[in-house]
This record gives C-alpha cells, structure tokens and sequence, in this order.
C-alpha cells in the first residue's frame, strides 16, 4: 500500500489499515527498536479527556485523561534541533500584543481555594496545603501516606529581584468518579487482556478511584502493592515523593536568545506537580531525526488523570481534567492559572472565553511536493530547515515511516505513524498568529491587558471532548529568560548538573 499525506487539524489522527514493516523506539526513554510484521487495523488518537464537554466541565469528577501518553522509564535525548526565526510579537510587549484587548475576568475558582499569601510578594493560583493534608493511596518513603500537593510558598529577594518559592512533594490530591464512557475507554485498550491481571478493569461504574489506587492494571514493579501497584498501565515507574523545590521569578523578562525547553521539567502545575513539554525522548529507529510527540505516542501509557512519572517525577504533558477540577475550571470564562512556566510565566487552561478556546499557531506540514513544507516525493524524505520560518525551505534526511505505517511502542501497542505523529510533521503558521484574537505565538502564548504575557494549555473541541493540540503546553522554547537560580535551564539541563532524562 502507497503512503499517503493526510493534511488535518495538529494532532488528530485517522483510522487506517495496513501490512507493515516497521521499525520504532517508544517512550521517554531510550531503548532498543522493535519490527512488526502483519495486518493490523488500529484508532490512534492524540491524548483525550474521555468526558470533559467543551462547554462547560462542570462535572470534571467524572472526567477521565485515558488516553495514555509517555512511558518515561528511562534516560532520553536532550539535544535541540529547532532553527532561530523569533519574528512573533514580543512576550510582554502590550503595543505588539495579538490578542485578548478585552480579556474575560471571569475565572473560575477551586474547590481547593487556591493559595496567594500575598499577591504583591509570591506568584498566586498555588494549592497549598496548609493542614498536612495526606494522600489516601500513596506513601513517602518512610511508609506513612505522602503528603499532597504544594507544602510551602514563600517569597524572596535576590540581587534585586523578586522570586516565588514553591516546595512540594509531587503528588497531587486527585480522585475520580468512574462513569460508563471511562470504562468502556478502560476496556476498549487494545492490549487490555495482558494490561490488566485479570483482563479486565476491576473498578465499575460509580466507584471513586483515588490517586494510586488499585484499578487492576499490571504495573511497573516499581509500584508498591497498595501504594501504586495497579492504578498505572504496564511501562511507567511509579511516582515518589519529591519534596522538590521551585524558584520562579515574580516578574518574567523576554528571552532576547533561543531557549529550548528540552526534557524533564519545565514547570510547576499549581498542585506541584511537574510541567513537561511535548517530547517523550524518542525517535524513529534511534536517529534523532523523527522525534515523537509524548501524547501521542505513549497514549496507553497514562494513568486515568492524563499522568504518570518519569524517575519518580509525576507529570503532565497535557491537559489533565482532573487538575481543571482542581482549579475551578468550568469553561464559562477564561480559564484561571493551571500552572507556571520555569521562566515565571503563567500557564493558563484551554479556554479564552465561555465557548472559546484558545488556538495553537502550529500546524501539521503538507508534504506533497508542489507545497513549501513538502518533500520531492510527498513523503517524510526531508524535514524544515527552520520549523519557525517555512521560507528557509528543506533539506533531506534519512527517511521516517509513511503515513500509513504501522509502528510498535515500548508499550508494545501498535500505532499509525500519521501526519502529526513527530514533532517534525508541525511547523510554525505565523500567519495565525498575525490575527490575533484566539490565536496564539510560537511560544503556545500571547498578551493581554489584565493578565499580561501568559502561555496556555491547547486543546480543540471534537464533539463535547476536549482533544490536545500541538504544543499542548508551552511551545518548544522558553518565551522568557531563564534565571540561574530556575527550574531547569536551556534545552533542559539542570544548572550544574545533568539533563533530566
């Protein structure tokens, strides 16, 4: 069967069916590659919250992020390949701005009314944890139940600037509400009779599900039995207590130089957790050429909230319902703070305004010939010397998977290496952006008056689902400057230490 290049939305993915011969390496991590040979008829898609309505969440207890991403169990590349050609308008810049000129002021609120000490001194939205407020599943590593959420926020001065401080232990105080649409979801998983124990989920419909417990999967031996064992699919290590903590600069500056966010954290989601970015630290046959995209390929490989943990770390690359549930985030206004960048920018959610969400600037290339993103012969034979600038043209490279090729994850799930499958199937559409109003920068962010520069979390509406989109979060550089007392550093390396993964 001929490859074909299908041109859609960033992100979403079609049913195809094919005989193959594929090779792929998995998910954050490296590994060895693996060839599948036969027919396989396969549903991919992006990462999904399987019952948020784009309208309105105002039910989020019963959302369910299961739609698996990213098995992170090993050590991955941290090398950076993007080209320079910043010409967005200026993070922070109000005459350059390119949307939001009379921002939304309702947002909404959290059930866990989010922690501000003082907003003239610390960064606000945090979830802090002022009673020692304990997990229901999970342990620290003196056995007794973790503590959840973010422990302390502090405010401090340096060399005349002003930071927020954040200490956290990394796991969040979810809990979920199992409906008919979540388990169906739970059961429809294509390797589902070696995924769970006894092949089936072992939760029904009704039940409360805690963070870490028990809902039959076979998991990591990493996890301890009743204390993670079960909660997580096949692949992921379970996550430990942290007890990490961040340092993010009150009033963020605009990154004049190219930063790349590289892998590991890039960020604090306000119940502590970790921001990662898109990549799982992969590539197509170890090349380092056809990267993969984390929510996409490692889609069975999340628990039901949209996470799981990579050397112990806890993380989200995309939107999570049930950290929207936490936040008060109903879609009836602009979405309130989910999180903050390690350059001190705020992470907002989806939503721009009741109904309206706000639009990633990134789209899938088209690879016929006869268009500036395409290859000689239509297929992934050359990839952009510039993802930012599409007028500096291609250069070719060793070949990835056609399109309708089927490939293996370290999951051992078998996926359709569509157009939207590797980072380099996007490229940076600066025209969008040039219209402001919904649409956001090369950074996945854009300035308005009442909350200043802010990146956002990006998903689209797919009847009632919200579905992520590329780059989900922030973008694949920093739009402010890193300080060196930060998180994390350029192409995410730790400052004085090695890469995260």
């Amino acid at each position: 069967m001929g490859s074909t290049s299908t041109i859609k939305q960033p992100g979403a993915l079609n049913i195809l069916t094919v005989i193959i011969t594929a090779t792929l390496l998995g998910a954050c991590g490296s590994g060895g590659s693996e060839t599948t040979t036969g027919t396989s008829q396969n549903t991919q898609s992006t990462a999904v919250d399987e019952t948020n309505s784009s309208q309105s969440n105002t039910d989020a207890d019963t959302a369910s992020d299961n739609s698996d991403s990213d098995t992170d169990n090993a050590d991955g590349d941290t090398d950076s390949t993007a080209g320079d050609g910043d010409t967005a308008p200026d993070p922070g810049d109000e005459d350059k701005g390119d949307s939001d000129t009379e921002p939304d002021d309702d947002e909404g609120g959290s059930e866990e009314t989010p922690d501000s000490p003082d907003q003239n001194d610390t960064l606000a939205g945090w979830i802090l944890n002022s009673d020692g407020a304990t997990a229901a599943i999970m342990l620290d590593e003196a056995g007794q139940l973790a503590q959840v959420n973010v422990q302390a926020v502090s405010a401090l001065e340096q060399s005349g600037q002003q930071y927020t401080v954040v200490t956290a232990s990394g796991m969040p105080d979810y809990q979920v509400v199992v409906d008919e649409e979540m388990l169906s979801s739970l059961s429809s998983r294509p390797r589902a009779a070696s995924d769970f124990a006894t092949g089936s989920p072992q939760v029904a419909i009704g039940d409360v599900v805690e963070f870490g417990q028990d809902i039959g999967y076979n998991s990591n031996s990493s996890c301890a039995l009743d204390a993670g064992q079960g909660y997580w699919p096949p692949g992921p290590v379970c996550p430990e207590v942290m007890d990490r903590t961040g340092t993010f600069p009150n009033q963020p500056t605009q990154n004049t130089d190219t930063c790349e966010t590289g892998l590991g954290t890039v960020g604090f989601w306000v119940n502590g957790t970790s921001v990662y970015n898109w990549g799982d630290g992969q590539s197509y046959n170890n090349e380092r050429i056809w990267q993969t995209l984390a929510p996409v390929a490692e889609q069975y490989d999340v628990d039901v909230c949209g996470g799981h943990a990579a050397q112990g770390d806890y993380h989200h690359h995309y939107y999570s319902s049930c950290l929207a549930k936490m936040v008060g985030d109903t879609g009836t206004g602009h979405s309130p703070v989910y999180g903050y960048a390690a350059d001190g920018y705020a992470i907002y959610g989806p939503w721009e305004s009741q109904g309206e969400l706000a639009i990633s600037s990134w789209e899938v290339r088209d690879y016929r010939a006869s268009a500036p993103t395409g290859c000689s012969d239509g297929a992934r034979s050359c990839v952009l010397n510039d993802q930012y600038d599409v007028s500096q043209g291609t250069r070719n490279v060793s070949s990835g998977p056609g399109f309708d090729t089927v490939v293996r994850t370290l999951s051992r799930n078998e996926l359709v290496a569509e157009n939207g499958y590797f980072k380099e199937d996007f490229y940076w559409n600066s025209t969008l952006t040039e219209q402001g109003g919904n649409y956001l920068d090369q950074y996945n962010g854009h300035y308005d008056e009442h909350r200043g520069y802010h990146y956002h979390v990006t998903a689209r509406d797919d009847n009632g689902k919200l579905i992520p989109t590329f780059p989900y979060t922030i973008g694949d550089r920093f739009a402010g400057e890193l300080q060196s007392n930060g998180l994390t550093s350029c192409g995410g390396i730790r400052p004085g230490g090695s890469g995260r993964e």
